[in-house]
């Protein structure tokens, strides 16, 4: 969605209220809050579903 919108990892950091660093571990499926789910939205104008993907670990 960031390639789509043509936004930075630093520019969607500024406009979030996150720091690179965490939005870093997002992007490696570490962890999120869903306030910050609900911030990325609201900043791409999407859906989570565009966003997340659900992967079965236990493959």
């Amino acid at each position: 969605m960031m390639a789509k919108r043509k936004m930075s990892l630093k520019e969607l950091s500024e406009k979030v209220g996150l720091t690179l660093s965490n939005l870093s571990i997002l992007k490696t499926g570490k962890a999120i809050r869903f306030s910050t789910l609900e911030a990325i939205c609201e900043v791409l104008n999407c859906q989570p579903e565009d966003i997340l993907k659900y992967v079965n670990i236990e493959k």
